[in-house]
């Protein structure tokens, strides 16, 4: 594995920043019933204004194998990098692409914008998503009631970065939240 800031080869998979023709040829990926799909202005919104948290996996072919959009937010000690989304192909899964697209996004985080952690939502439902999110480090830190389209709760899950040495982010709320007060 070859590391150099802005591009990763992962067994000839290349991680790049995303650009507007890529946002174009993301039908393939967002094919899953986990994936949230958005409009094209909500994607190019994202690109125009935190185009350091969008990243896309591309397999020697060109073929779009998964992408992470995300962004900075916050206040204080809840200054932190968030995970709008992460979605890789079902024919590309299980080859380190989610590991390497989160990587990129916690490195932004961490070494542009100075965060405390990272976090991301998932469906209480997405036991898969919920284990590989555990797997890079993520705990569960409060349950969200209604977060998708008042049908399903989500799960907020929280890493913290070095900024964060005693993990406070991580710390388990006791009690769920409503929907509304999630941010």
């Amino acid at each position: 594995t070859q590391s150099t800031w802005g591009r990763t080869n992962i067994r000839m998979t290349t991680v790049r920043p995303t650009t507007i023709e890529d946002v174009l040829h993301f039908n393939n990926v967002n094919l899953d019933p986990y994936t949230e799909t958005y409009n094209m202005t909500f994607y190019m919104s994202y690109l125009a204004t935190w185009p350091e948290y969008f990243f896309t996996a591309v397999d020697p072919n060109g073929r779009i194998m998964g992408y992470i959009m995300g962004k900075a937010e916050g206040k204080g000690t809840n200054w932190h990098g968030h995970v709008t989304a992460l979605t890789v192909a079902p024919e590309f899964r299980r080859m380190g692409v989610a590991d390497h697209l989160m990587q990129k996004l916690e490195f932004v985080s961490e070494h542009k914008d100075n965060c405390y952690f990272v976090d991301l939502y998932v469906r209480v439902s997405n036991k898969v998503a919920i284990s590989m999110y555990e797997k890079f480090g993520y705990v569960v830190y409060r349950r969200v009631l209604d977060y998708y389209s008042g049908e399903e709760d989500a799960f907020d899950m929280r890493k913290s970065l070095s900024r964060d040495p005693e993990k406070k982010a991580m710390i388990p709320l006791p009690h769920p939240v409503p929907a509304s007060e999630a941010t």
